[in-house]
């Protein structure tokens, strides 16, 4: 198997694990940002494929401001949909494998329970609608890509990020001392970082291909991750639940779009590790960090 693989995105908190765990593997990694190169370049994506002649390429590269897209559909689609494309076209020129990094907004969160791979898509915004189109543009051009849909992705990458993350905003908002409201009847399935990025790569060395949810592996609701993070960390919070009727925004979101990684168990890949101590592993690493 060749072991030269580029990560784009590979400074996000996704992609720094990626490149940590590959490399961790053996594997020889070019890591690629934003500043690096912008992969809505078809130009720029094609010569850095092929000058590094990749067995597999990953990308985390994503546009995800879920309520500005709304604004500025055509940028989402640019980044989350335009862009693969040009990432498949250069994987087929170089014979190198594809996985791209998706999303649990693809679904509408009217089903009720957590979502299999073999549950009917239907996004419910620009966002949404862009990241369904890159994972077609994977699969139009390429026979085997690897789609992966996660949900709510947390590590610690994120906190050289201007964004952050979940449990970040919650740990702020808990030093400034303010009330903190938080839905209690949007469910996903929060999903650490590293571990995400570990079973990807096993993904690709069992040399699979399709579709695979890789969420965390519990259906939760944002109020009760909260609760989980505060107790984790030790932490006394004024803690409130409360609806999306309250925090009205531009883009619909999914109300339960919690992941099932049905396929990931048929397969044999390791379960992801329960949430409490994902978000305990992080804060360790939170620590170390800081």
């Amino acid at each position: 198997m060749n072991k030269r693989v580029v990560v784009f995105g590979a400074f996000g908190q996704l992609g720094v694990e990626l490149c940590a765990e590959l490399r961790l593997r053996g594997y020889e990694v070019a890591a690629y940002g934003r500043a690096d190169i912008d992969i809505s370049s078809a130009e720029r994506v094609e010569k850095a494929v092929a000058e590094f002649d990749p067995g597999a390429v990953f990308n985390a590269a994503a546009y995800n401001q879920v309520d500005v897209a709304e604004r500025e559909p055509m940028a989402a689609f640019e980044a989350n949909a335009l862009a693969v494309r040009n990432l498949a076209l250069a994987c087929r020129q170089s014979d190198a494998r594809l996985v791209h990094f998706s999303t649990d907004y693809v679904f509408d969160g009217m089903l009720g329970r957590s979502y299999t791979e073999k549950d009917a898509v239907h996004p419910l915004g620009a966002y949404a609608v862009s990241k369904l189109a890159g994972e077609l543009y994977a699969q139009a051009y390429l026979e085997r890509p690897i789609v992966v849909r996660t949900s709510g992705v947390f590590g610690v990458g994120a906190l050289k990020t201007a964004r952050g993350n979940f449990p970040e905003v919650m740990l702020r908002l808990a030093r400034e001392g303010k009330p903190i409201r938080v839905v209690v009847d949007n469910v996903a399935s929060p999903t650490f970082a590293p571990a995400l990025a570990s079973r990807s790569i096993d993904l690709l060395e069992r040399d699979l291909d399709g579709v695979f949810h890789i969420g965390g592996g519990i259906a939760i609701s944002w109020f009760d991750y909260a609760k989980i993070i505060f107790d984790k960390a030790g932490v006394q919070a004024d803690l409130h639940p409360t609806d999306a009727r309250e925090y009205r925004t531009a883009a619909r979101r999914p109300k339960f779009s919690a992941l099932d990684n049905a396929r990931m168990r048929e397969c044999g890949i390791a379960p992801m590790p329960a949430l409490e101590d994902a978000v305990a592993a992080y804060l360790a690493a939170r620590a170390n960090a800081l």
